[in-house]
């Protein structure tokens, strides 16, 4: 099994931090964000993951190298100069995540999730983590019609946490180029070929410096946030 992990955006939420270093690599509790990720599939004995970059892309390479200290080889999937956003990202990166179904993860999410709990396969196309909907957003189509999947039926109270497995088949039948994938999950979900789940354990979209520092000052005083569900929804940024 393989992995990618999303980190191309211009995390333009985030700046003036991220005039210099991509959101992925700045610092949460002593250590990149993605680093994070990289940890916790390399203990999931998963050797192959693919980042795709766009913003800053050679501080990628400066960071991280070849992923040899994780014991695992990281490919890069440069964009160009512009993101080609999640669903053009993935179909560029398919060529590097081989026929297997593979676990795909946005670069600027925090989570003691285990990742041992995903499976190995989706039963249909995609199978996705979801989380509480934060206060400030509202339900849409796409958190209305995976809301039911956990046998919820309150007007879509919950939404995609940014992390997943999916088939390559999922994606495989748009040409490259910039676009989403909400409208590929929304279209599996009315086709019966989306599996979800609730994230078990602590989560955080890292959005806005504010609440970067907000998780920095939580895992340095109690080592674990004290609000775990304080998400983006189904695109990252």
């Amino acid at each position: 099994m393989r992995a990618l992990i999303f980190a191309a955006g211009k995390g333009e939420r985030m700046r003036p931090l991220t005039l210099h270093t991509p959101k992925p690599l700045l610092e949460v509790a002593g250590k990149p964000l993605i680093v994070w990720h990289i940890e916790k599939l390399a203990a999931l004995g998963i050797h192959e993951i693919v980042i795709n970059t766009s913003w800053l892309a050679a501080r990628f390479p400066e960071v991280l190298g070849d992923g040899a200290q994780w014991g695992v080889r990281l490919h890069y999937s440069y964009e160009g100069e512009e993101p080609l956003e999640t669903g053009g990202g993935m179909l560029k990166a398919l060529p590097l995540l081989g026929e297997a179904p593979f676990i795909a993860i946005n670069g600027d999410i925090w989570t003691d999730y285990d990742f041992a709990l995903l499976p190995q396969a989706p039963p249909g196309l995609a199978h996705l983590v979801l989380v509480p909907l934060p206060a400030f957003r509202k339900a849409g189509e796409f958190e209305q019609l995976v809301s039911p999947l956990l046998g919820l039926h309150d007007g879509g109270s919950h939404t995609f946490a940014g992390l997943a497995v999916y088939r390559p088949e999922f994606i495989a039948g748009h040409r490259p180029g910039r676009f989403s994938v909400l409208p590929d999950l929304i279209a599996a979900a009315k086709k019966s070929l989306l599996s979800v789940e609730p994230l078990r354990g602590l989560w955080q979209d890292i959005g806005t410096p504010e609440r970067l520092a907000e998780l920095n000052a939580q895992l340095s005083q109690h080592g674990i946030p004290l609000r775990p569900h304080a998400g983006a929804g189904p695109e990252g940024g």
